[in-house]
C-alpha cells in the first residue's frame, strides 16, 4: 500500500483494539477528514523519538492500520474519533509532506492462524474475563472472543500496565500463542512478587 498517512503516537494499537483520539493539529485534521471521506485507514506507529505534536517524530517500523469507527466534531478545529485496529504492517519507505504529515509505503505482515486458547493460558483468560465484566464495551469492541488466543493476547497487552516498548514487542509478534505465553509469564511473576 502506498502513501498511507502515518500517525506516530505514544501508544501501541493492536489489531481489533479501540483507540480514542482528539485530532487538532491541521495535518491530522486533514488526515481524519480524508480517511472519513474516502473510507481509508491510517497507520499508527509507536514513537521512538520525539513527541506527538510539533515536528514529525521518529517511529517504530512496525505499526497497525486504523479505521475510524466513530467520530464527532462538537467544536471547530477538534475532531474526536475512535479508531479500530486492523492489519499489522511494516513501513518500507516514507516521506514527510510540507505540512508535516508522514506518508508511508507499507507492507502488510502475515498473521499466523488464530489458535484456540490452551489450558496453560487459563490465568490470562480469567483476568480478561474480570476486566471485561467490569469495563466491557468501554474498553473492547464486540464480539468478545475469549476462545481466541489472538484476541485475548491483544486485549490483555492493551490493558496491562506494561511499558510501551514491551507492548510494541508483543504487537510485532506473528504468533498469538507466543504472545500469550509471554503474558502468562508476566502474570505469574507479578503474582509471585505480590505473594513474596
Amino acid at each position: 500500500m502506498k502513501d498511507v498517512p502515518l500517525f506516530p503516537l505514544g501508544t501501541v494499537l493492536f489489531p481489533g483494539g479501540l483507540l480514542p483520539l482528539r485530532l487538532f493539529e491541521q495535518r491530522y485534521l486533514e488526515m481524519g477528514k480524508a480517511c472519513l471521506r474516502d473510507g481509508t485507514p491510517f497507520g499508527v506507529c509507536l514513537i521512538r523519538e520525539g513527541r506527538e505534536v510539533g515536528a514529525p517524530a521518529t517511529h517504530e517500523p512496525i505499526g497497525c492500520l486504523a479505521r475510524i469507527v466513530q467520530w464527532d466534531m462538537q467544536q471547530l478545529g477538534l475532531l474526536q474519533i475512535v479508531a479500530q485496529g486492523g492489519e499489522r504492517f511494516r513501513v518500507a519507505a516514507e516521506r514527510v509532506r510540507e505540512d508535516g504529515l508522514i506518508l508511508g509505503d507499507i507492507e502488510l505482515l502475515p498473521e499466523l492462524p488464530d489458535a484456540p486458547i490452551e489450558e496453560r493460558h487459563g490465568a490470562c483468560v480469567r483476568l480478561l474475563e474480570r476486566i471485561a465484566a467490569e469495563h466491557g464495551e468501554r474498553l473492547f469492541a464486540q464480539p468478545f472472543r475469549m476462545d481466541s488466543s489472538a484476541w485475548v493476547g491483544a486485549r490483555l497487552a492493551e490493558v496491562l500496565p506494561l511499558p510501551a516498548a514491551m507492548r510494541q514487542q508483543l504487537m510485532a509478534l506473528d504468533d498469538p500463542l507466543q504472545r500469550l505465553d509471554i503474558l502468562q509469564r508476566l502474570l505469574a511473576q507479578s503474582a509471585a512478587a505480590r505473594g513474596g
